[in-house]
């Protein structure tokens, strides 16, 4: 699937909406982007799968993991 869009002010760019619904990103969803081989590459956090594959314990500690995941998210965003 490809598209074409265009780079708004202050570098918005607007995901079309078969895009959004192909990947099931929502608002509030959460993409890492990063540049690959001179490519910007948007990628959906699939934050539960990382605490499911971590964590075997209660929902407290899945609920601890996924708290530091997002921190770490933050972290990485504004440095």
């Amino acid at each position: 699937m490809k598209e074409i869009v265009k780079v708004h002010k202050k570098g918005v760019v607007i995901i079309p909406k078969s895009i959004r619904d192909a990947l099931g990103i929502i608002e509030g969803t959460l993409l890492e982007v990063r540049v690959e081989n001179n490519k910007i590459v948007f990628e959906p956090l699939d934050l539960w799968d990382k605490v499911w594959k971590c964590c075997s314990g209660s929902a407290e500690e899945a609920e601890e993991e996924l708290d530091k995941e997002e921190e770490e998210f933050w972290r990485r965003r504004e440095s």
